[in-house]
């Protein structure tokens, strides 16, 4: 593993989308600007926010375009909608129209398993391929920034094991379209950190130096934070994290959370390196969200220190 002597990575706070989308119940649109006013102010400045997808598929998010209306008019946040297709592309463009705030980011996501991304998105890893060539240069052409997920990089919880080959291939392709970054997703959190280290050491040789990498990881199997670490260690410069642990797909059998913002600030912290999040307000959002789905989140350092 090459040793990377970073003193600072960003956090991307994705709880308002990958952390809400699996819950039962649905989360009011109040509460789900509550989450992003409350980590805004604990000093996120990266946010997943909502995802274009039919409301029939994720009914959480049916009211996408409402949560987008009612973002704080921040210049120094960027907002990230994630776009499955051409259509989410479209959405994620109308939400700047009439002079509002809007989406800045185009997050766009193919899976890196046919089987798990006919499920998901209906596509075959060539269809995603074709598709999200097209959504990051409709994107960018259109004035939205654009990165892509590989999601399932590290397991398919249909295929099994999922060849590192496979993941450089399909990120060879995205890098050809020049995306604000690449993040590589541990979607059923099957991951340990001995591959985290060799598929971002790859992905690392792979990208030119403007590309930057990204991690997001869940915590299915109790290696999310580890693997956190490893990933900072392998030169990757933004992770993802959820507000109390939440999470989970709704197409990926007994997927359970991203990694906790909170431990993650508290790993962070606890290794010197900067990120600009405060943990004692991230503590305070996840006991207020409690009250609100009535039930103790995930998230260990909020049990321990909260």
């Amino acid at each position: 593993m090459t040793q990377n002597n970073q003193k600072s990575v960003n956090i991307v706070e994705v709880g308002p989308r990958d952390g809400l989308q699996n819950e039962p119940d649905i989360i009011s649109t109040a509460d789900k600007l509550g989450i992003i006013s409350k980590m805004i102010d604990a000093g996120i400045r990266r946010m997943e926010v909502a995802s274009f997808v039919h409301p029939k598929r994720v009914p959480q998010m049916a009211d996408a375009e409402a949560v987008i209306a009612g973002l704080p008019d921040r210049e120094d946040v960027s907002y990230i909608g994630l776009c499955l297709n051409k259509r989410g592309v479209l959405r994620a463009l109308a939400t700047k129209e009439e002079g509002q705030r809007g989406i800045d980011e185009a997050g766009c996501v193919i899976v890196a398993s046919d089987t798990f991304g006919e499920k998901n998105q209906g596509q075959t890893i060539e269809q995603g391929i074709r598709e999200n060539r097209e959504m990051i240069r409709f994107a960018k052409a259109e004035g939205l920034k654009a990165q892509v997920t590989i999601s399932a990089a590290f397991g398919c919880p249909f295929e099994g094991h999922v060849p590192p080959e496979t993941v450089m291939r399909i990120a060879s392709e995205m890098a050809e379209e020049e995306p604000l970054e690449i993040a590589l997703a541990d979607t059923i959190g099957v991951g340990v950190p001995a591959q985290v280290e060799d598929l971002f050491g790859q992905l690392k040789e792979l990208l030119p130096s403007h590309i930057s990498m990204r991690a997001h990881f869940h915590d299915t199997r109790n290696t999310g934070i580890a693997n956190a670490w490893a990933a900072v260690r392998s030169g990757v410069t933004t992770l993802d994290a959820s507000i109390g642990g939440l999470g989970g797909c709704p197409f990926a059998p007994n997927a359970t959370g991203n990694i906790s913002t909170e431990d993650l600030i508290n790993l962070l912290d606890r290794s010197g390196i900067e990120h600009g999040v405060d943990l004692t307000q991230a503590i305070a959002t996840n006991k207020w969200f409690e009250s609100i789905l009535g039930r103790q989140l995930p998230s260990l350092v909020a049990r321990a220190d909260g």
